[in-house]
């Protein structure tokens, strides 16, 4: 296995896809010959030529309206929105347009698109710039989400959704990005729609996603090595579709539940995760489900209220000790 980072995971999954298929195609603000405002495609640029990797203007509206008129005549795009935040620009045509032409055409017309973006805090970009908003897509239908935390789920879950038939918004924590890991060699594609269980434990299941995934590892670690408390960590990797078997499995064994998100807490991910257990699982409960989030206030810039904000190992491991025991 090769070592690559989160950033450089992401350029080898596009590099292994269009080698693979020439109909890929790769489009954004200064993806080309910059490599991308975090250095995520160093390299495409000069591997597969002007006529596939494409510098835009800066319109998201214009990126995602080609993107779209791409995939309905033939060609997989792959489109970057350079901060998620920005998807705000372009929501009309996601949520109205491309979630809804499969639907609308009976078929005749697939979206096999993927629309990747920089999520979530904690380098200090300020409100307009570090939003977790992996929650705005989930609830519209006919869109696909995924949020990977390692270099390995990078390449593996971006090289599935790239051919996937329906389009696929993919979400990389930009405080990932220089984050280390191993990564299968050669040709390597995972499942979209599969939650992984990284950590295994008998008293309590943390559901995370992306940059709560180290954190709730970290905070387990410690909460078994103070507390003798034996905690689950799940990774759900995908909001949509979601792999409830797994989470019910964890859920059945431990019959605890924290979720830990970064998104804000009002209409977070966890709280749809945490009707569905209710729902599927109520008598396999021994306490209330408990949600760790980010407060509903924007995301401030300064160091220190940024981490106060943000969920911590720290808040993890003091919410799932007073919580467990």
């Amino acid at each position: 296995m090769a070592e690559l980072t989160y950033r450089e995971a992401v350029a080898a999954a596009i590099a292994q896809e269009m080698e693979r298929d020439e109909r890929v195609v790769f489009l954004g603000e200064d993806v080309a010959e910059a490599g991308g405002v975090f250095k995520t495609t160093v390299g495409l640029l000069d591997q597969f030529g002007p006529k596939r990797v494409k510098d835009t203007p800066i319109s998201e509206q214009a990126i995602l309206g080609a993107t779209m008129g791409a995939a309905m005549t033939g060609l997989i795009p792959i489109a970057e929105i350079m901060f998620s935040d920005f998807l705000a620009v372009c929501w009309d045509i996601i949520a109205n347009q491309i979630a809804k032409a499969r639907y609308m055409t009976g078929g005749q017309v697939t979206m096999p698109l993927v629309i990747r973006t920089a999520n979530g805090g904690g380098v200090r970009f300020g409100a307009q710039h570090s939003q977790s908003v992996e929650n705005w897509p989930m609830m519209i239908p006919g869109l696909k989400v995924v949020a990977p935390s390692t270099p390995a789920d990078i390449k593996g879950l971006l090289a599935a959704a790239i051919p996937d038939p329906d389009p696929v918004i993919f979400f990389e924590q930009k405080s990932l990005y220089a984050e280390k890991g191993e990564v299968p060699d050669g040709e390597y594609v995972d499942e979209v729609g599969t939650a992984k269980v990284v950590r295994e434990g008998d008293d309590v299941t943390i559901l995370a996603l992306a940059a709560m995934v180290p954190l709730s590892l970290e905070a387990a670690e410690r909460l078994q090595a103070e507390e003798g408390i034996s905690a689950s960590v799940v990774d759900v990797r995908s909001l949509v579709p979601l792999d409830t078997q797994t989470i019910f499995q964890q859920v059945k064994k431990s019959a605890r539940v924290v979720t830990v998100e970064e998104n804000p807490r009002l209409c977070g991910w966890g709280a749809e995760i945490s009707s569905i257990i209710a729902e599927e699982c109520f008598y396999d409960l021994d306490m209330p489900i408990v949600r760790i989030t980010t407060p509903h206030i924007p995301l401030a810039s300064a160091d220190e209220l940024e981490d106060v904000m943000l969920p911590s190992s720290e808040r993890i491991f003091e919410t799932v000790r007073r919580e467990v025991d």
